[in-house]
C-alpha cells in the first residue's frame, strides 16, 4: 500500500526568471548554454571543501577513453574495521552538475552515524556528465549510463570494501539525478534494492520521439525510435514488473511548488498504484525544487527509507 503524506513547508521560495529582449540576445544565450553544458569528467575539489569522510579520486573509463571524478564518503570505522563490508548508496547529481555536487548527503549521514540513528555505509558521487539525464549518447562520445552501471560500479565493489550484491546497494537522486537513478533502477533492478527520487521527472519517453522538448534532446538520443522505447521508465517498468515488485523499494518525495517535476511524477506515483508496487511517496506543501531545503527539512531521518531497504533485502537473501 502506498504512502501519500503531505508536509508543511513554511519558507516560500521565489524565482525571478528575466526574458531576453531581442534575437541576438537569445542567440547569445543559446551559445552559452551549449559552451556550459560541455561536460568536464574529472573535477578535483579545492582543498577543505569536502565534507568529513569524503574524498575525491578517478577510475579510467574504457568506454569513453578518458578518466572520470567521482566522490566517496567511508564512515568512521571503515579503516578501524578491515573486515567489515558496508552497503553503499549512489547519489546521482542534478543537470549542470558533477561529482562534487550534492555532498550535503555525506554530512547528513556522517552526522546521523555518529549519532547511531544508522548503521555506518558508503556513499558514492558519480559524475553523471552535465545534461546526460544518465543516458548514453546517440553518438557514443558520452556514455554516463554505460560509465556508471558497467564501470563505476565495478570500481567500487573491487577498490572499497562493499556489501557487492542488490542487498547492499542503493542509488538516489535529485532532479535529473532522480530521473536518472529511477530509469536505472528500473532498467537493472538486480542491482539495487532501494530507489529514492527527489523530484526527479518520470517521462512517458517514447512518447517524446514524435515531439522532443528539445533540439538537443533529439541529438543526443538520435532518431531511433527504439532507442527511446528502451529508455522508457514506464515500459521498463512493466517488462520488468516481477523483478521490481516486492524486491525494489521506491521512495518519492517532490514539493507542491516544483511545477515542473511534480505533473510527471504524480504520473509516476499513479503507475506505481495501478501496478500494485508498494512505494512511499510524499509531496512537501510549499516547496519549490531545492533539495537543500528538502535535505534540512527532513535531515533526522533522510537515509532511514534506504536503511529499512536494506535491512529488508539482506533479510531475504539470508533466507534463501
Amino acid at each position: 500500500m502506498a504512502h501519500h503524506l503531505k508536509f508543511i513547508w513554511t519558507a516560500a521560495l521565489v524565482l525571478g526568471f528575466a526574458a531576453a529582449s531581442s534575437a541576438e540576445q537569445n542567440q547569445t544565450k543559446q551559445a552559452k548554454k551549449r559552451s556550459s553544458d560541455a561536460t568536464v569528467w574529472v573535477n578535483t575539489p579545492g582543498a577543505g571543501t569536502l565534507p568529513a569522510g569524503a574524498s575525491h579520486h578517478t577510475y579510467f573509463s574504457k568506454a569513453m577513453g578518458h578518466d572520470v571524478g567521482y566522490c566517496i564518503y567511508l564512515p568512521p570505522g571503515y579503516r578501524d574495521n578491515p573486515n567489515a563490508r558496508y552497503p553503499v548508496i549512489y547519489n546521482l547529481h542534478g543537470a549542470g552538475g558533477d561529482e562534487t555536487r550534492g555532498l550535503l548527503a555525506a554530512e547528513v549521514l556522517d552526522e546521523g552515524i555518529r549519532a547511531r540513528r544508522w548503521p555506518e555505509m558508503i556513499l558514492v558521487f558519480p559524475n553523471g556528465g552535465k545534461s546526460t539525464l544518465y543516458k548514453d549518447s546517440y553518438d557514443g562520445k558520452s556514455l554516463a549510463e554505460t560509465t556508471l552501471i558497467k564501470e563505476l560500479i565495478p570500481h567500487i565493489d573491487s577498490t572499497y570494501r562493499t556489501i557487492a550484491a542488490r542487498q547492499g546497494r542503493c542509488i538516489e537522486g535529485f532532479s535529473m539525478g532522480g530521473r536518472g537513478s529511477t530509469r536505472l533502477a528500473l532498467k537493472y533492478p538486480d542491482l539495487f534494492c532501494s530507489l529514492f527520487n527527489q523530484a526527479g521527472n518520470v517521462y512517458h519517453v517514447s512518447e517524446l520521439f514524435d515531439s522532443p522538448p528539445s533540439d538537443d534532446y533529439r541529438a543526443y538520443l538520435g532518431p531511433d525510435k527504439q532507442r527511446y522505447i528502451e529508455n522508457d521508465p514506464y515500459l521498463l517498468l512493466a517488462k520488468n514488473i516481477d523483478r521490481i515488485k516486492g524486491k525494489l523499494r521506491i521512495q518519492i518525495f517532490c514539493g507542491t511548488k516544483d511545477d515542473g517535476h511534480l505533473p510527471s511524477i504524480r504520473d509516476f506515483h499513479d503507475a506505481l498504484l495501478k501496478t500494485g508496487i508498494d512505494h512511499t511517496y510524499m509531496e512537501i506543501e510549499g516547496l519549490a525544487h531545492d533539495r537543500t531545503r528538502m535535505i534540512n527539512q527532513y535531515r533526522a531521518i533522510w537515509f532511514d527509507y534506504h536503511v529499512e531497504s536494506l535491512r529488508l533485502a539482506a533479510q531475504g537473501a539470508a533466507a534463501k
